[in-house]
């Protein structure tokens, strides 16, 4: 019997093949970094190549959910506008039901349930989309949540969903994060979590930063870019330094 080919129907060793190749599918898309500062959320995703014609500014894989919360996706962007609008349309349900902001915990639990009743039933397939959710809780305190296809979500100090080096970047912020960071060094650890999938250039990347009590910041090109530079140069002079101590 071919298990991958029905979603409802476990393997012998337990596995449901369609939902692991979604998972697959996220692996393939692009890059997105996500750390949590003292008081900032700091969101990076990288930036495919485009066509010489084609518009970039429509290319966006950092969207807004509501007032107060910010989502970045890996995987098929066709999946992940559908379940934007999704939890869009639930955050706003929730304001005219409760009249008040949904919670972050709240929106992660309603995407991965979504998420997750795509993967019981038959005639239709899962979303193959991993999302990273951004955003503050009722103490104004930074919270940062990453959903699945599998329809599971938990909460993060920092993480990264997607591209060709998924592991390597979360093995160099294991190594790199510490707690209590300030807004500009969660920022400069974001791009140097992206340096090592992407090429070199604010142009491969883009990155947005949450506070408490104000709209959401996309950071400037030319900011990246200056960023870039001192990183590659405290890179460079670090090596120079190894190769002469060990010269010596």
């Amino acid at each position: 019997m071919s298990y991958d080919r029905a979603i409802t129907v476990f393997s012998p060793d337990g596995h449901l093949f369609q939902v692991e190749y979604a998972m697959e599918a996220v692996k393939r898309g692009s890059a997105v970094v996500g750390i949590r500062g003292a008081n900032c959320v700091v969101l990076g995703v990288e930036r495919k190549a485009v066509a010489q014609l084609q518009d970039p500014r429509t290319i966006r894989k950092i969207a807004k959910l509501d007032d107060h919360l910010t989502i970045a996706f890996a995987g098929f962007t066709a999946d992940a506008r559908v379940l934007i609008e999704k939890a869009r349309i639930e955050a706003q349900s929730y304001r005219l039901t409760c009249e008040d902001a949904p919670s972050i915990e709240y929106m992660a639990r309603f995407i991965a349930k979504t998420q997750q009743s795509y993967t019981q039933r038959g005639g239709v397939r899962p979303f193959g989309v991993s999302s990273m959710i951004a955003g503050f809780d009722s103490n104004q305190a930074p919270q940062l949540y990453l959903t699945d296809p599998g329809g599971t979500y938990s909460a993060w100090k920092a993480n990264a969903i997607g591209g060709r080096n998924e592991k390597a970047v979360q093995e160099f912020l294991e190594k790199n994060w510490t707690a209590g960071l300030a807004d500009t060094d969660a920022l400069r650890l974001v791009v140097r979590a992206l340096l090592e999938v992407v090429d070199s250039g604010a142009k491969n990347m883009e990155i947005a930063i949450l506070r408490p009590g104000a709209a959401v910041s996309m950071i400037p090109e030319a900011e990246l870019q200056s960023i870039i530079t001192d990183i590659e140069r405290e890179q460079e002079e670090a090596k120079k330094a190894t190769q002469e101590a060990q010269s010596s």
